[in-house]
């Protein structure tokens, strides 16, 4: 049987859009259905939207409740969508509660709605990994995987690399 994998968004620049009238990145929704669709998807998702916030706002309440919707997530595979900023702090919360399930983090550093973006690539492996991992916690950047407990944000390079070794 070819399970679901729950997609959990969080926001994050993944989902931000460019509001011409405020002159900056703002979230209206999700573009999750829009990249499911233009990806071309078949793999059976179920898609929840948590909240739509940067993760640089992202509170330890915020966290929990990403928690409890991966605690509540009937399928053994979930996708959190979250911003890149604070993603190594919720993989963290996530990691050490144990679920048991396969859990993957990723983001994007250019937002889905400008052009050259990295969104698109960064779902499809998020959900590959998300698909044939073992039950645990991992963030999935740019072709790169990391277990929860051994991966930093280099906000120099703009890129996540190994927290130690």
């Amino acid at each position: 049987m070819d399970r679901a994998t729950r997609i959990i968004v969080t926001g994050g620049t993944f989902d931000k859009r460019y509001d011409a009238i405020k002159g900056e990145l703002t979230f209206k929704d999700t573009h999750l259905p829009a990249i499911l669709e233009q990806a071309r998807i078949t793999a059976p998702v179920e898609l929840e939207i948590n909240q739509l916030i940067d993760s640089l706002h992202m509170t330890d309440a915020h966290r929990a409740s990403v928690l409890a919707a991966c605690r509540a997530a009937a399928e053994p595979s979930i996708i959190v969508i979250h911003g890149t900023d604070t993603m190594v702090e919720t993989a963290r919360v996530l990691g050490e509660a144990g679920l048991g399930k396969a859990i993957v983090l990723t983001g994007a550093m250019i937002p889905y709605s400008v052009q050259g973006s990295d969104a698109l690539f960064n779902l499809g492996f998020a959900l590959a990994l998300a698909r044939t991992q073992p039950p645990g916690v991992y963030v999935a950047m740019n072709g790169r995987v990391f277990t929860w407990d051994n991966v930093r944000k280099d906000k120099a390079e703009g890129l996540f690399a190994p927290a130690h070794g």
